[in-house]
């Protein structure tokens, strides 16, 4: 199974109210392993970078404005991801302002049913404990010491393995119960065996001479007691 796991960077919490998509990074899993392949793109935001966001991330519209907009590069995130269920952490924003920006440039959406939040996933695994990615990565044990300042490719590099532990660690498929939906599978058509006649083993006279004197010679044998009743 492959799956996209993906995280995006942005000016600030609205598309809807003028932001927009400023880096995006995709980590590419197949049945829940890292494959190595990564996608990651910077975008011209086409305006200002509140001095907020810049806090967050570190990227300033100066950064930034040496990068084509999104709509220019877009074709090559689509080919990426392909048909993949795409996880994120509170899905629901990464996947506003990734569908935010196609619209905005003509493409299709990308449908929600694909979407696969980590962050409900932690909050049904550990309710009542704190579920930020840098939570989630201190309880499974996962080094982000190098996590200073928000970065999209960073961001889904640990999520991948967060979203893995979530989903029960790397032995897939020895649970007892599994999360995943059944999926239904053609039976398989045996071919029907050739019926083989039973083997007659003839035991030469002399074995079965000595057989017998060996069982006369057995004092008190069990065999030959009579049963209490």
């Amino acid at each position: 199974m492959r799956e996209i796991v993906f995280d995006t960077e942005t000016t600030g919490l609205s598309f809807s109210g003028g932001d927009r998509l400023v880096e995006i990074g995709c980590v590419e899993l197949v049945n829940r392993c890292e494959t190595g392949r990564t996608f990651h793109a910077y975008y011209h935001p086409e305006r200002d970078m509140p001095s907020e966001a810049e806090r967050v991330h570190g990227l300033s519209a100066t950064f930034l404005s040496k990068f084509a907009v999104f709509a220019a590069g877009h074709r090559d995130l689509i080919a990426f991801i392909e048909d993949a269920p795409l996880v994120a952490h509170n899905a629901a924003f990464d996947f506003g302002f990734l569908n935010g920006e196609l619209t905005r440039c003509g493409h299709p959406v990308v449908c929600t049913s694909r979407m696969v939040d980590t962050l409900q996933i932690a909050r049904t695994r550990h309710p009542g404990a704190k579920h930020t990615l840098d939570a989630l990565c201190s309880r499974y044990g996962i080094d982000r010491s190098h996590r200073v300042l928000h970065g999209a490719l960073l961001d889904a590099q640990l999520l991948a393995q967060v979203y893995v532990e979530l989903m029960g660690g790397r032995q897939i498929g020895l649970g007892l119960v599994s999360d995943a939906p059944m999926v239904a599978t053609a039976a398989r058509t045996l071919e029907p065996r050739p019926v083989r006649p039973p083997r007659v083993f003839a035991v030469p006279e002399g074995e079965q001479a000595a057989h017998a004197a060996f069982m006369a010679g057995i004092k008190n044998p069990i065999w030959g007691a009579q049963a209490i009743g």
